[in-house]
């Protein structure tokens, strides 16, 4: 558009889009939005309606002159798009209980994006997102999607290996915070701290720290190896790492990494907290529901702190930036998924990978990071075969294929208890799975 830029949001009723309507905001002056086109369907309705009045009153307090659609109709909103954001969740948090609450059972981590919860939600979302991919070929060719709907990197790998789009970033906010948290370590601005991230999304490694282009690497390790609280995120409970592990590890692990190199206490704590509060599902359905209590207020005009709580921490700064420098051709340097194309030696170039690039209007250019260290780079290539199996059985919904790739999860480990869990996840979100009940005799034993 020639006369400021329109961004379209997939997924427009989250109760993260004020998060991303200030960083718009805060970002005016280098990333004009003119236009902030808010979807979402029919279910998501009312929430849209909450957050988009929100929106509008943010903006109308900013002054900037950005106007906010909310609509039902994607091929409406999607014309002439400069950006498309997706955050959207295929079956709502219903959805993400049946994934956490249906491992557990079976004695396996019920998780929103690793294991077989991490599998299913890829399942549901994988035909969701290609059609948004068809739709964007059609009505804007040239816009970017800027994909934060999990799992991101099987996301990233189904549009990459399965469509001709290539104008796709995934993103997560994962390193960024562990770039904030370790600048904060450090009591230094996080501009003077430079990290290089390799590997997958929610399996991705710092492999070397710079404060001030002057390599603290080792410094960093050693203060990471302390038990802290300050190195997780809002929904994963903060496990203290064994520091003689971390020092031989010899990097910085993402907060994920608890759920495969902690497994054991990982799913002891869940099925704790299930019992006791419910999975993290239900803890954020009363949290979404108290955050949209607090958006209806007509006198509020600003994104409100409790968003904090919900576990999406530099979420908009992660997408603002990621917006703006594409726009920008700023050439500078941001972690997210992309096409590999040699930047990991030991990950095949045609798929998906979470790396440090240099972003440029032409899209992400990953740096060449040479190899995984040797410790992590089994685990590493055992979950992108995962991701690989995953993306192929969310585009044929072939019964076998996902069998496989709950087989392969370092996760769930068993090939009769791979079957169970997926039999009875299939059918539990059966609603969701049209590429798998395409003929019922799919599934049968």
């Amino acid at each position: 558009m020639s006369n400021g830029i329109k961004i379209v949001t997939i997924g427009g009723g989250s109760s993260y889009t004020p998060e991303l309507v200030e960083g718009f905001i805060k970002r005016y002056d280098e990333l004009p939005v003119r236009e902030l086109w808010l979807v979402d369907i029919e279910a998501g309705k009312e929430k849209l309606e909450i957050v988009g009045n929100l929106a509008k009153r943010m903006v109308a307090k900013a002054g900037v002159p950005m106007e906010i659609h909310l609509t039902l109709d994607r091929r409406e909103a999607l014309k002439d798009a400069d950006f498309v954001t997706t955050q959207f969740r295929v079956g709502l948090l219903e959805a993400r209980m049946k994934d956490e609450r249906i491992p557990l059972k079976y004695g396996v981590i019920g998780q929103e994006t690793n294991g077989p919860g991490g599998l299913f939600k890829a399942l549901r979302t994988i035909p969701v997102i290609l059609d948004v991919v068809k739709d964007m070929e059609e009505l804007c060719p040239n816009a970017w999607l800027v994909n934060f709907t999990n799992p991101t990197g099987i996301l990233t790998e189904a549009i990459l290996r399965y469509t001709n789009f290539r104008k796709v970033v995934g993103l997560c906010n994962v390193p960024i915070h562990i770039h904030m948290n370790i600048a904060k370590g450090l009591g230094v601005e996080p501009e003077r701290v430079h990290i290089d991230f390799m590997g997958l999304n929610h399996m991705v490694y710092g492999t070397k720290v710079l404060l001030d282009g002057e390599d603290v690497t080792s410094r960093v390790i050693s203060e990471f190896a302390r038990p802290t609280e300050s190195m997780t995120m809002q929904n994963i409970k903060a496990m203290d790492w064994n520091p003689d592990f971390i020092e031989a590890l010899g990097a910085i692990p993402c907060p994920y990494h608890r759920y495969y190199y902690q497994s054991k206490v990982m799913l002891e704590e869940e099925l704790e907290a299930a019992k006791k509060d419910g999975t993290r599902a239900e803890v954020v359905k009363k949290l979404e529901d108290d955050l949209f209590e607090l958006y209806k207020d007509p006198n509020l005009n600003i994104k409100p702190p409790q968003l904090e709580k919900r576990g999406g921490a530099y979420y908009s700064d992660a997408a603002c930036r990621l917006i703006t420098s594409l726009y920008n051709n700023k050439c500078d340097i941001q972690p997210v998924n992309t096409m590999n194309n040699g930047a990991i030696a030991s990950i095949p170039d045609d798929c998906a990978v979470e790396v440090s690039a240099v972003i440029t209007k032409d899209g992400p250019k990953p740096l060449t990071m040479g190899d995984l260290p040797v410790a992590a780079r089994g685990l590493v290539q055992q979950i992108k075969s995962f991701e690989r199996v995953a993306a192929e059985a969310g585009v044929t919904g072939d019964y076998k294929t996902a069998l496989l790739a709950m087989c392969i999860n370092p996760l769930v480990g068993s090939d009769n208890l791979a079957k169970q869990i997926l039999d009875e996840m299939l059918e539990a979100h059966k609603e969701h799975l049209p590429q798998f009940f395409k003929n019922e005799t799919v599934t049968a034993n």
